[in-house]
């Protein structure tokens, strides 16, 4: 993947993120985009997602659901810890 490429998937990630991030706000969360390896999104959950027992269960049903929707070259989500 040319460096250009790699700069539009992650833009098209975060842009992504962007329209998540409303929703987990409403609930005292946050994520940040830490990283885009090899279609793997790296993320960091904030604030009440943060140590949330639900995490791993937004992580996967939430976040990754709508970035493989609307990025389909993403091959996963990963939770990358402070």
């Amino acid at each position: 993947m040319s460096n250009q490429e790699e700069n539009n998937l992650r833009e098209r990630v975060k842009a992504t993120l962007d329209t998540i991030r409303p929703h987990l706000q409403a609930d005292g969360g946050d994520v940040e985009l830490v990283d885009v390896v090899d279609g793997v999104v790296k993320v960091r959950l904030k604030g009440a997602c943060h140590g949330c027992p639900m995490a791993a269960m937004t992580l996967q049903m939430g976040i990754e659901r709508v970035l493989r929707k609307e990025v389909p070259e993403i091959q996963g989500v990963e939770n990358v810890a402070d």
